[in-house]
C-alpha cells in the first residue's frame, strides 16, 4: 500500500467505501468493499469526516473540474500545482499531483461521489470544499461554462443551498453587489439584517471549525473568512455603519 504524507495523514474513514473507495483503491492498488457508507439523508455522520476524507474528496473533485471541458492541459496542472503549494505546501503538492495523475485517466462518477460526501461530511466542511473548488477552477484566470455548470451541479449534489453557492462564487467573481452576495443578502437589507447576516456567516465559516483537519487547512480556510470580513467592512463603510 502506498505511503502518504501529512496531507492525507490519518483520518481515512468514509472514503474507504462507495465510489470514493473505488477510486482510492485504484490509486493505492488495493480493492475495497464497494458498499457505500452514506448515512440517512438529514443525518450526516460528521464525526466520520477526517483529514484524509476531506483531502481525497478535494483531489477527486478537483480532477473532475479540470476535466470538465473534455481535456486536462499541462497549464491547468501548473495552476493547480501553484494552488496546492500556496495553500498546503510542497509535500501536499507532490502527493496531490500524484493522485491527480492517476485519477485523470479514470471516469469519475461525480454525482455519486458528491452524494457520498454529502451524507458523511458536515455543512461547514462541504462549504470549504466548494470554496477550494472555485479557487481551482479560477486558477488560470478564467472559468469556462462547462466548469461553471459542473460547479453548480456539484453544489446541488453536495446539498448546498443557492445562497451559499452564490456567496462562494461572489468571492471570486466580482460585480457591484458582490459584498452583499458574499453575506447572502440583498442590497436592500436593513443595517440590522446586514449585522445579523455577518454574524451568522462569521460563525459558520470560522477557521476553527476545520482546525481538526490540520493547521494547513485551517490557514487556507482563513482566506474565505477574510473575504467575509472584507465584504462586511465594505458595506459598513458604504452605509456609514458603526
Amino acid at each position: 500500500m502506498a505511503k502518504f504524507g501529512k496531507w492525507i495523514g490519518a483520518g481515512l474513514g468514509f472514503v474507504m467505501g462507495g465510489p470514493l473507495g473505488a477510486l482510492f483503491g485504484l490509486f493505492i492498488g488495493s480493492a475495497f468493499d464497494s458498499a457505500t457508507l452514506v448515512t440517512e439523508a438529514g443525518n450526516p455522520a460528521a464525526s466520520r469526516s477526517g483529514r484524509g476524507d476531506f483531502m481525497f474528496s478535494l483531489t477527486v473533485l478537483a480532477t473532475a473540474i479540470m476535466k470538465a471541458d473534455g481535456r486536462m492541459t499541462r497549464s491547468e496542472l501548473t495552476y493547480v500545482k501553484s494552488f496546492l503549494l500556496r495553500n498546503f505546501g510542497e509535500e501536499a503538492t507532490r502527493e496531490g499531483l500524484s493522485m491527480i495523475n492517476k485519477l485523470r485517466s479514470q471516469e469519475i462518477p461525480v454525482m455519486e461521489v458528491c452524494t457520498q460526501i454529502r451524507y458523511n461530511m458536515n455543512p461547514t466542511l462541504r462549504s470549504q470544499l466548494l470554496y477550494f473548488l472555485f479557487g481551482i477552477a479560477q486558477a488560470d484566470g478564467e472559468v469556462c461554462q462547462q466548469e461553471i455548470r459542473l460547479l453548480e451541479n456539484i453544489s446541488d449534489w453536495l446539498g448546498m443551498d443557492r445562497t451559499t453557492f452564490n456567496s462562494l462564487k461572489s468571492m471570486y467573481y466580482k460585480d457591484t453587489d458582490t459584498a452583499y452576495t458574499t453575506l447572502g443578502i440583498s442590497p436592500n437589507a436593513t443595517d440590522d439584517e446586514v449585522k445579523k447576516a455577518y454574524r451568522q456567516m462569521a460563525r459558520e465559516n470560522h477557521p476553527d471549525k476545520v482546525s481538526h483537519l490540520g493547521e494547513d487547512i485551517r490557514k487556507a480556510a482563513e482566506e474565505k473568512f477574510t473575504r467575509i470580513n472584507l465584504a462586511y467592512e465594505k458595506i459598513k463603510k458604504q452605509r456609514g455603519m458603526n
